[in-house]
């Protein structure tokens, strides 16, 4: 019973259409922009940094809030409380989709070549 069950979940997971996780191979000036402006809108217009390297050596994206410092360099608002912003990159059904954890939204990332695992 517990050997057919193992197999019928591992043939689930490898159906077509199915999330897998990913991270990107190809990212040209169009898909970095791409991938800003998806954080971007996730995060109601805030500005975000992305290195370089974003996505490229896994699947996972942690967006943390910017500390804001006076002219001295001491944080304005003291102790930051809000919980970083975690993002999954995916391919599905051929497709490379960012997905915002917290909210479940999904966007269609153009211009950007991704392959399964991360």
């Amino acid at each position: 019973m517990m050997v057919g069950l193992c197999a019928a979940l591992m043939m689930a997971a490898a159906l077509p259409g199915q999330d897998v996780p990913a991270r990107i191979v190809n990212l040209p000036a169009e898909g970095r922009a791409a991938l800003a402006e998806a954080v971007r809108t996730a995060l109601n217009g805030a500005k975000v940094m992305l290195s370089d390297d974003a996505l490229m050596r896994e699947s996972t994206l942690i967006i943390e809030r910017a500390v804001r410092r006076d002219p001295n360099g001491n944080r304005i608002q003291g102790r930051e409380v809000g919980r970083p912003e975690k993002f999954y990159l995916v391919k599905s059904r051929g497709e490379c989709v960012l997905v915002h954890e917290r909210t479940g939204r999904r966007f269609k990332l153009e211009h950007t070549e991704c392959v399964e695992g991360g």
